[in-house]
Parts: C-alpha cells; structure tokens; sequence
C-alpha cells in the first residue's frame, strides 16, 4: 500500500497532501483514500486491485464519468495524472493494480447527517434533485460516443453464469430469475431507453451540499449498458427507506409512489423516458432485485462464505412467488 501511495504522490503531485484510507463496507471492490491538503484541496484516491477487470474496464467508466463532468453533469470529475492519464496502472505484490483519482464531491452523505435532509428545506427538495441529477446523466450518456466500452447487461446478467453462481438448493430462486431474464430480452434496446447506466444510483454514492441541496454523484464502478429504467427502478426501490415506518403495504406504496413522482418531475426536467417504459416499472423492479440477489452470491463467493438466506429472502420470495415488492403490483 505505501509503494502504491507513494508512487500516486509523483503521478498526481500530491506531495504535502495528508492521505486517510476509508473502512471498507461489505462488497466493496476497491480500497478508498481520502487526500487532503485543505478543505479546498480535497480528493479521492481509488485502488484497485482485485484483478477481476481488465484497464479496458478502468479506462470506459473513468472516460464516461469524465465526458459527464465536462458536459455539466453534477458527477465527481476524474483528475488527470501528470502524464495526462485518467487511469494509471502499477504492480505492487507481484499484482496489477490500477489507480484514479477523483474529485472530492462536495457535500455529504445523507447517513452521515443521520438521514437528515438540509435544515430549513422541504424534502420534496431533496426527491426532486436526485431525480434531477439522474436524469441529467442519463441526458448525456444518450450523447455518449464511448473509446473504450463498459459491459451490457446480458453479459453478466445470463444463467450460464447465474447457474455457476448460485448452488442448485436454490432451483426455484434460479426459474425466477431465468423467466424474468427472458422477458427483459424482449425490450427495446434503442438509445432513447438504453445506454450507459450509473447501475448503482443510491444516498451511498452521492453526496449533499447542505447550505443548497446540489448532489454530486460519484462511484460509477458499476456503470454499465442497461435500461435507463434500471436506476429509475432503483430510485423507487430505496424510497422503501423513507417510507418503512408504515405498515400498511397500500399506503407504504402511496408514499413510495409520492417520493417517486417527485423523483420523475425533476428527471423530466433534464430527460424524457417514455410512457411505455414506465408502465414496465414493476418489470425493472424485478431487475434491480435480481441483482441486488446476484451481488449477495457474488461478495459471499468472493469472501468465501456461505450465503445467509436472510439477507435476500424479501427479493427472493417476490421473484418466485410473483408477488408485489413493498406495495406495487405486478
């Protein structure tokens, strides 16, 4: 770690600069560090070194971000190495590690606030400027001529690889999956419904200016080609977080669809997403929740431990028993 940190220090002239490494969270990919010099001068260093994606893999989503930034989106820009890279690969170890480094976003997390929104400001606020801030990347990614190429959905998102993945106990959860899989193959693919996608729009990859309430999105690690109502899916989904203190599903799911709405006003401030699409919201629920199930496989396959049933029943009874998630229909 301090080879590659002292390397980072000549490749992005961060001498003087105090550098804090972040506790890692269950799942994550890569290590995170926090350089400093003042409030002002602030960044992030990501270190990767899991050897499960190639620099093809790097360079696409840094390139993405990058092309969002400079086109206004409120993203968290890439800082080129003083050798002009967005992506700057090392050995340390005998292993390849690749390293960027990012901008600071300005602002907070919600959970860091206590899920607080700003003092003073309506919450409606806050519904309004994610969707705002989604739509404004999905606005660009439409525009986007990629270098480089991040995967498409169905490159990961098949049974060859859900069946290696997942043990046979769970042949009803894998029919689940499989039939939905099949009806997402039947959807249009045309760049007004399907591009580049953030993949992991959620109040853990974003921060909040308190004092205006702009959010700076950041972590495109997952970024990939999908429905743009992957992340709008997504958006609904999380809104379960603000709503759980009602018991009762019909009215859990008015609330959820009162936070959504405001979501889709600001969305639609920036992009359009068709009607037809948003009719096939339960569909894109679906999906979110097949990969919130596949994550759970995968980080268990990658720590070596046994898959907890718990941590997926809710999705994975919705799936198998086609029944309705938090209060939508099907």
């Amino acid at each position: 770690m301090n080879r590659i940190l002292e390397q980072a220090k000549e490749l992005y002239t961060l001498e003087g600069y105090t550098f804090t490494p972040v506790s890692g969270h269950e799942g994550g990919r890569n290590r995170i560090v926090i350089v400093s010099l003042n409030e002002e001068k602030k960044y992030v260093l990501r270190i990767s070194e899991l050897g499960d994606r190639s620099e093809n893999d790097y360079l696409a989503e840094t390139e993405f971000v990058h092309f969002l930034a400079e086109n206004g989106a409120p993203v968290a820009d890439v800082i080129r190495s003083v050798q002009g890279k967005l992506v700057e690969r090392m050995e340390a170890d005998g292993k390849e590690v690749f390293v960027s480094l990012f901008s600071f976003a300005k602002g907070m997390l919600l959970a860091d606030n206590g899920y607080r929104y700003r003092e003073g400001a309506p919450l409606s606020e806050y519904f309004y400027n994610t969707g705002k801030a989604l739509g404004a990347i999905h606005r660009l990614s439409k525009e986007y001529v990629p270098v480089h190429s991040r995967p498409d959905y169905f490159d990961k998102y098949n049974m060859t690889f859900i069946d290696g993945l997942i043990p046979d106990e769970y042949s009803e959860l894998k029919k689940a999956i499989a039939e939905r899989l099949e009806k997402f193959d039947t959807l249009p693919k045309d760049k007004g419904c399907y591009g580049l996608v953030h993949f992991d729009y959620s109040d853990g990859n974003y921060h909040i200016d308190m004092d205006t309430g702009a959010i700076t999105v950041f972590d495109f690690d997952n970024c990939m080609n999908c429905w743009y109502m992957f992340d709008l899916a997504n958006l609904w989904i999380h809104n379960e977080g603000w709503t759980r203190q009602e018991t009762d599903p019909d009215k859990r799911f008015t609330l959820m669809q009162q936070c959504f709405d405001l979501q889709l006003q600001g969305y639609k401030t920036e992009t359009d997403i068709s009607e037809e699409m948003l009719e096939k919201m339960p569909l894109f629920i679906d999906m979110v929740l097949i990969e919130n199930i596949v994550d759970e496989f995968a980080c268990c396959a990658l720590e070596g431990e046994e898959l907890d049933y718990e941590d997926i029943e809710g999705a994975a009874e919705c799936l198998i028993h086609e029944s309705p998630y938090a209060g939508i229909g099907q």
